[in-house]
């Protein structure tokens, strides 16, 4: 994978200040959870960039940046949607539906979410819980 790490201004010049702010927190609180390696890449055809938790060869999640967007994605494999489902009713109506329009692949659903606010972060992190037990405490 590339290096491509973009500074601070770079990021508030592609998504603002509002945003880059979301970006901070958001990738602050996953720190706060999970002691993961983190990787820049290009963000394939849709991202200008891309930023993967990942550990033991296995991706938690991606950050992903554009023009005035961050995207955030949590790829849900078969137990792991099961887990969802019987929870569904724990997340907000946002993330039910978005689970729900969703298409599922062979390999799982690839949930994306393009928060502008802290408001989905504690669905987030249940996301993230489901996917893999918080290693930090």
């Amino acid at each position: 994978m590339l290096d491509i790490q973009p500074d601070k201004e770079e990021m508030i010049n592609l998504i603002g200040n509002s945003l880059y702010d979301v970006w901070n927190k958001l990738s602050v609180l996953i720190n706060e959870k999970y002691d993961m390696e983190c990787l820049w890449g290009k963000g394939g055809k849709t991202w200008k960039y891309e930023y993967k938790y990942r550990r033991g060869g296995k991706t938690l999640c991606a950050l992903y940046a554009r023009e005035n967007c961050v995207g955030f994605m949590i790829i849900l494999g078969k137990d792991e949607r099961i887990k969802f489902e019987t929870n569904r009713h724990n997340f907000s109506k946002e993330v039910q539906k978005i689970y729900d329009e969703t298409q599922t692949y062979h390999d799982g659903k690839w949930l994306m979410f393009e928060p502008t606010d802290t408001s989905l972060f504690n669905d987030f992190l249940a996301l993230l819980s489901i996917k893999r037990k918080p290693n930090r405490k």
